[in-house]
């Protein structure tokens, strides 16, 4: 007998299934670490922190009384407002016919969990703009803590890294440890901007063309004192005009000083980290896996705080 595939067609297989499971790929989450977490918190959803102003320097005159003025106080409010859960069931028919059936199951807690943590570095970084007041430079003791980019259609350039520098200086936040997360279109407005490109004009930057711009999340060059990270979950979206800049597709790129302690920029607290529950539901037939988590951050220092939003449509 031959054996050709004319003559044999059912001895072969025309589609033939993998034991592997293609994954999407995951970029790197960064947010909590410019958190400081509240301690004193043990229950309840609200907690009130009180501040004191500075004291006031009068001139005195020889003989006359001395004149007594109030210090300024205020009160920092923090509420938990998010409670999230991620849930996946599978079907008991599903297990007894399914050749991917345990691995499905396998991916159920990790998925659920990187999904809930995607939501907090999200929340993380959507909190400036709930700190501030939109269209507005929110200008701290002359510096601009809300503005537009400055380069190409309203991109950015290397003189918004100093501006924002100049804003934190002039709120007299430290400015050691600066940190600037932008979007992944910032970050090709810099590679693409002529002055770098160019190298005979900055030598600083030679390589760019060869190496690119960043590794993994981070430039590997420091702008203006900023080391930069890049995030895909910055704000979006923002239609803003701004010292007569306008955005429509805006990205609220953040810049601030990551000195630990109470100079960080965000506060907050996670009530109950993520917490797996399963159990087999008999009345469907099924096996149910549910992740539940509750927390909430919040801008804790405006100051220490400078938003620059860039449109995101330029790139091409």
């Amino acid at each position: 007998m031959a054996f050709t595939v004319a003559n044999n067609e059912h001895l072969i297989r025309s589609n033939l299934w993998s034991r592997d499971l293609k994954r999407l790929l995951e970029d790197e989450l960064m947010a909590m670490r410019f958190v400081r977490m509240i301690t004193d918190f043990p229950d309840g959803t609200t907690i009130n922190i009180p501040s004191i102003g500075q004291a006031e320097v009068l001139d005195y005159d020889e003989g006359q009384a001395v004149r007594y003025t109030a210090m300024d106080t205020g009160n920092f409010t923090f509420t938990i407002t998010q409670y999230k859960q991620s849930a996946a069931y599978i079907s008991e028919k599903m297990k007894q016919d399914s050749f991917y059936a345990q691995d499905v199951v396998a991916s159920f807690v990790p998925r659920q969990h990187r999904a809930i943590m995607v939501a907090i570095e999200t929340r993380i970084l959507n909190r400036p703009t709930a700190g501030q007041t939109t269209s507005n430079l929110n200008t701290i003791n002359g510096g601009d803590h809300r503005f537009v980019g400055s380069g190409t259609s309203e991109t950015i350039s290397p003189k918004d890294f100093q501006r924002a520098r100049f804003a934190l200086h002039k709120a007299n936040v430290p400015l050691n440890n600066l940190v600037a997360i932008v979007d992944p279109s910032v970050e090709y407005a810099l590679a693409t901007s002529t002055n770098l490109v160019n190298v005979s004009n900055n030598k600083s930057w030679e390589g760019i063309v060869r190496d690119g711009m960043s590794t993994g999340t981070r430039f590997l060059f420091n702008i203006y004192g900023f080391d930069v990270y890049v995030s895909n979950y910055l704000e979006s979206g923002l239609a803003e005009t701004i010292g007569g800049l306008t955005t429509t597709t805006g990205k609220a790129n953040l810049f601030f000083s990551a000195t630990p302690g109470d100079t960080l920029p965000f506060v907050g607290l996670i009530r109950q980290p993520p917490k797996v529950e399963s159990e087999f539901n008999k009345d469907l037939q099924r096996e149910e896996y549910v992740t539940t988590c509750r927390y909430d951050f919040k801008l804790y220092r405006p100051e220490n705080m400078v938003v620059v939003i860039t449109d995101d449509d330029q790139v091409s």
